[in-house]
């Protein structure tokens, strides 16, 4: 990767310093903070990017994920990076080296016209896709499905449709399987965004997941939402308890009263 980081280092180091808490190089240390708080980012693993515009703002590898600063965040122009050549970085840290996740953020931004990705290695994510791993051959070990639970409302209907799922919607989270390195997973998630096209996330065997949403806010809802879809999933399976289920639509017996 030392390639990819042969850029003007030391250089924009503008990108990053601002005393606004909702800027992307200090809403990237402040969320990584807080997923490691919630066991997602152990041991330097996952990570976010923000996309503001034409800049991408990059959480780096091998950083210490609850300790980031926004010193530490790599910085890109998307309009310039050209396949199949090296990535450049207009804002390079002194130190670390670019996240391998890079390049499936990037089809998250590109593919999606996404605002924010997070990549976790949720406990809950990875043995969601160890259930399904040793599924039946008769049922899907390629997606991960679930209705007629509350929180599948906090997921949109897809890029480009209005609104959210309903409680007795399906959400759908396909699962690729993991490779050696991880960058070598982007063709897989891109393949997956084509076969879902309605999908706000991936989840990657033995690996964790990738969420995506139009904003932080979004991304991050989804992010929080699907960590407890997972959970519940795990501890439904335990139970005996089917993730799909065919429950009747109730009807209000009466009308709420016209204000």
């Amino acid at each position: 990767m030392a390639s990819e980081a042969a850029d003007q280092r030391g250089n924009n180091d503008h990108l990053v310093e601002s005393n606004d808490p909702d800027h992307p190089a200090n809403l990237i240390p402040s969320l990584c903070a807080k997923f490691w708080t919630l066991g997602w980012v152990t041991g330097t693993g996952g990570g976010c990017s923000i996309r503001e515009e034409d800049l991408v703002y990059i959480a780096p590898s091998g950083v210490q994920k609850e300790l980031m600063k926004p010193a530490d965040i790599y910085v890109l122009s998307l309009p310039h990076q050209v396949p199949s050549t090296p990535r450049t970085y207009i804002r390079s840290p002194p130190a670390f080296k670019p996240s391998q996740c890079t390049p499936l953020f990037l089809a998250a931004f590109t593919r999606r016209g996404a605002g924010c990705c997070i990549h976790t290695h949720s406990q809950w994510a990875v043995l969601v896709t160890l259930l399904l791993e040793s599924a039946p051959a008769t049922e899907s070990r390629r997606v991960f499905e679930i209705n007629n639970i509350e929180q599948i409302k906090g997921f949109g209907k897809g890029p480009g449709k209005v609104g959210n799922l309903g409680y007795h919607d399906t959400l759908r989270i396909p699962v690729i399987e993991n490779t050696a390195h991880e960058e070598d997973l982007t063709e897989f998630l891109e393949d997956a965004m084509d076969e879902f096209p309605d999908a706000y996330a991936v989840l990657v065997r033995r690996h964790g997941v990738y969420v995506w949403g139009d904003n932080v806010h979004k991304a991050k809802t989804m992010c929080e939402s699907l960590d407890y879809l997972f959970r519940l999933a795990v501890e439904m399976r335990q139970l005996g308890i089917p993730w799909i289920s065919d429950i009747p639509v109730v009807q209000p017996r009466r009308k709420a009263v016209e204000q």
